[in-house]
């Protein structure tokens, strides 16, 4: 019965130094795989990290582009729009000035040149006044 035991692949002292090896050997490739896919991860990330500056550098410049163009589109409908409102008010106040001649109502600056000859003629009437009473005497 002894003959049967020793023939047994569990009492073979070779098969389990084998078996252990190879899981030693197992093992040790685990660590060393997971080292490499530590340090690979490290060099991925920072290669990640550099193509993401490329990336947001040269976005940044389309993204600048965009900017201006859409400021300068602005600019440009906004002098359109103040050209539009200018000549809008222009044309208002031709109107409004219109319907006021027309009801015989003067502007306030044909009214302010008025006063201003009145002034004139006033003090040239007093000086008159004055020279003829000057004469009489």
């Amino acid at each position: 019965m002894s003959d049967e035991n020793d023939n047994k692949p569990e009492n073979d002292p070779q098969l389990a130094a084998k078996i252990k090896g190879s899981a030693r050997q197992i093992w040790l490739a685990g660590l060393g795989a997971y080292t490499k896919a530590e340090e690979d991860t490290g060099r991925f990330f920072e290669r990640l990290v550099q193509e993401g500056e490329q990336l947001e550098n040269k976005t940044r410049g389309v993204v600048e582009k965009q900017i201006k163009s859409v400021e300068d589109r602005v600019e440009g409908v906004r002098e359109r729009a103040t050209g539009t409102w200018d000549r809008l008010e222009h044309m208002f106040d031709e109107r409004v000035s219109g319907a006021l001649r027309r009801l015989g109502i003067h502007r306030r600056e044909e009214i302010e040149s008025m006063e201003r000859r009145i002034e004139a003629l006033e003090s040239e009437l007093a000086r008159l006044r004055k020279r003829a009473g000057d004469d009489e005497e």
